[in-house]
Parts: structure tokens; sequence; C-alpha cells
């Protein structure tokens, strides 16, 4: 019986040819500091070994980034996962290994910390994740590219999401339409977003002199995902039932809750729009299919622009920082499309 034939390493030519493993590094580098003759032999010697040089190895000799890491609160959520088919997209030809690292929705400051402390990254792009003096510690330390998503901070490439003028978006869109009383259902884990979109949804009842129903701002009681789920926005409508405060509209903190929202208003015979309006943020693909209105964070682009810019910081641009806004856009569908205007 046969033994497997064993892999061949750069060591084995380095030896073979008689040279050092950095040369044998230089000649698979194409480097122009070796000699014709120290390249020839090289080439025999991997000729002869019938030598296959692994990526991975190249680009450790070369001290050229290997893995690119993806720190996200969550990779099971519509609206991540769209970003990051956005950056899945644009990454395909950087030659870099993915790993995906999901920091938990309940604690992503903790979960960030305790990615940077192993130290196994070459280049980061992290996905609402909030930029505390710890957390920055941390990244100092690091001392690799990285580019934020949905979350901003002076020393770093970003993408930032404008949540305070989705949020004004919504409230702006409900009152034209003609909505009295409107209804919020935020996350049950407070987060700088949610914070945002609340305060911009506040701003616009204020500024079209409507009244602000603080009773109406409610959560549900599902703490996965941070309450950014369908069972969170199926529990915050039957709460509405049991206060026998229902109102009139209500804006969804995601498309998510609003597609739990949707099901349990379904159930309590509450036809939208006839009865109330229903609205969500994100505007992921199933919202096309209930007619639902949202607003459009424009996440796949922004993946792909984030990854874009990685690639440049990678190949050490020290242009100007990228430190962009991203504006929503309201999508207007039947979900809102008041009968009674």
């Amino acid at each position: 019986m046969k033994s497997k034939n064993k892999k061949i390493t750069i060591y084995q030519v380095a030896q073979h040819a008689g040279v050092a493993i950095s040369t044998v590094s230089r000649v698979l580098n194409n480097s122009p500091n070796v000699s014709e003759k120290t390249k020839e032999k090289v080439n025999e010697a991997i000729a002869e070994l019938n030598f296959r040089p692994q990526v991975s190895a190249r680009k450790l000799a070369s001290q050229e980034p290997q893995m690119l890491a993806i720190a996200v609160p969550s990779f099971t959520t519509p609206y991540y996962n769209e970003v990051l088919k956005g950056v899945k997209d644009e990454i395909k030809d950087m030659d870099l290994d993915i790993v995906i690292y999901n920091t938990g929705s309940k604690n992503p400051k903790e979960g960030i910390e305790n990615f940077f402390d192993r130290g196994t990254a070459d280049a980061v792009i992290a996905i609402s994740i909030d930029i505390t003096d710890s957390v920055q510690k941390h990244l100092l330390s690091s001392n690799v590219p990285m580019v934020l998503i949905g979350s901003s901070h002076e020393d770093y490439d970003y993408f930032e999401l404008n949540n305070r003028k989705g949020g004004f978006l919504a409230g702006e869109h409900l009152i034209k339409q003609g909505y009295k009383r409107l209804g919020l259902i935020k996350p049950v884990i407070t987060t700088k977003s949610s914070m945002e979109r609340e305060a911009g949804f506040i701003e616009a009842l204020r500024e079209f002199k409507m009244p602000v129903h603080k009773e109406l701002f409610i959560s549900g009681e599902s703490t996965k995902h941070a309450g950014y789920t369908e069972e969170a926005g199926f529990e915050a409508i039957y709460t509405y039932d049991r206060m026998d405060n229902v109102p009139d509209a209500i804006f969804c903190s995601n498309d998510t809750q609003a597609i739990g929202a949707y099901h349990a208003l379904t159930k309590l015979g509450m036809k939208i729009p006839d009865v109330i309006g229903l609205m969500g943020y994100d505007n992921i693909k199933f919202t096309k299919y209930l007619d639902l209105t949202t607003i459009d964070q424009k996440m796949y682009t922004t993946g792909v622009e984030a990854t874009r810019r990685l690639s440049e910081l990678i190949r050490h641009d020290q242009s100007e920082k990228v430190q962009t806004h991203i504006d929503p856009v309201l999508v207007s569908r039947n979900s809102t499309n008041n009968p009674n205007r």
C-alpha cells in the first residue's frame, strides 16, 4: 500500500536549492533583489520537488494582509445580511480570507474588545459597533486598518447611517398621510441608532405641531437581537391591545419588528391600512411582498463602499479619511395609505 505523498514545504525548497527561506520567498514574490543565477536555482528546485506554494504562505512571507475580520452584532438578521452581501461581492478580488465575528447584540462592546485581544485580524470592518473609550484603547493597540459601518469616530474612516433623518422621514410621512396618534415600537435594549431614530421621529411630530404620545412608545419583551425581532414586534402589538390604546399608525424601529407586528395586527382583525397604518425601517427584501412602507438605508451599497475604502487603506492610502453620512430614503407603500385622509 502506497503512503500518501507529503506536501512539499518552502523549507524543503530552500534546503534543496541551498539558499535561505527568505530567498525562496523573494523569488515567489518576484522580487528584483535576487540574482538571475539564484532565481534559476530556486525555480529548478521548485520544479524538481513539484512545489505548489500556498497563497497564505506567500502573503506571510511578504507581510501582506491575510485575514479580514468583519465584526458584527449578528449575522442572521436581514439587515446585517444585506451589508455583508455588499462586503462579500466587493471583497472577492482582494485575495483575503474572511472571518465573521459575532460580537453579540446584548453587549457588542465587550464582544469587540474580546475579539481585538485575540489579535488575529490584519484588517477590520466593524458594523454597528459604538467606539467607546475602552474599545478605542483596544483598537489603537491592534494597529490594523479599519472601517466603521453604522457608527462613527474621528480617528477612523466610517460610513455612518443618518438614523435621526430616517426617524424624521418616518414621522413626517405618517403625519402627511393624515395619521394623528402615532406609536413607536422600540428595541428592548437601547442603542445609539434606536435613540437617534426616536429623536428624529419626535422632531418631526414637534415640527408639524403634533402631540407626542410617549405612552405609545413601547417595546416587546424579547431580548433576542436586542429586540429587533419579529417576536418583539408581535409582543408589542398585544401590549397595545391590553392597554386598549392602539395608535392610528405605528413606526417600527426595523422591518423585522414590523413583520411581527403585521402578523399580530392581522390576528387581532386590524386591517392594514384600513384600520391602522404600519411602517418599518431598513427596506429588507420581504417588505416589498408585504407592501410595507419603510426607510431604505442603502445597506448593500454601504457594504460595497466601505470594503472599497478598506482596500485602499490596505494599500497604504494616506489620503484624508473618508467619513461619510449615508442619508436614508423613504419607500412609500400601501401599508400607510390612509383611506381616511
